[in-house]
């Protein structure tokens, strides 16, 4: 009798202790759930490393460009062209003109930033930069650098031609007149910082 009651009294004791116990593990294990689930949670709020490079200004290293090369970058998702202009291609731009073949020979539609208008439509005279996608449905055109092939015809000094429907630009992305396309290339803001260097995104008044 005095065993049972020994026994008794002893798992009394216990109970509290394993209460006690039983209570502290269970709100430890809910704390780690809880953080567990705040640090995804927060993470999720935080935009992600794609999303922060879609809109955010990319600079190029342009040092090793050679004339008549063409240096594509990516910018908000969109292929952007750097095209080291010979001066030959410089010259293609008057020819193309006084031949009649342009549709906006003076960029006059608002398409590139105020710096980079003209003719030329750009900051420094060698290098276009120009957003590669076509203004009729968004194809990619295709730097054809070339003067009169075959496919293109007599009328064709460079530029870039669109093989989805044959729509034709010039080296300094302006569209030829009669075809699909109804505009020029757009000229994406951009600055320089050095001479070799600059930003596509940013627009060269700002700095």
């Amino acid at each position: 009798m005095a065993n049972a009651e020994q026994g008794s009294l002893d798992q009394s004791d216990l109970d509290p202790k394993r209460r006690r116990f039983l209570t502290t593990a269970v709100g430890v294990v809910g704390a780690v759930g809880v953080v567990g689930l705040a640090v995804p949670m927060l993470k999720s709020f935080a935009p992600s490393a794609r999303a922060r490079a879609a809109g955010a200004p990319v600079e190029v290293d342009i040092s090793k460009l050679e004339p008549g090369q063409m240096l594509i970058v990516e910018w908000r998702g969109k292929p952007v062209w750097l095209v080291n202009r010979t001066p030959e291609a410089l010259a293609s731009l008057a020819t193309v003109e006084e031949a009649g073949l342009l549709a906006d020979p003076l960029s006059e539609m608002p398409q590139q930033p105020a710096y980079a208008g003209g003719v030329e439509r750009a900051i420094k005279p060698n290098l276009v930069v120009l957003l590669g996608v076509c203004t009729h449905l968004g194809c990619a055109p295709t730097y054809r650098p070339e003067v009169g092939p075959p496919d293109l015809g007599d009328d064709w000094f460079g530029g870039f031609f669109c093989p989805c429907h044959g729509s034709k630009f010039d080296f300094s992305g302006r569209v030829y007149a009669g075809v699909p396309a109804p505009i020029n290339l757009e000229v994406p803001p951009y600055k320089y910082l050095t001479e070799t260097q600059l930003v596509i995104g940013e627009d060269q008044e700002s700095s």
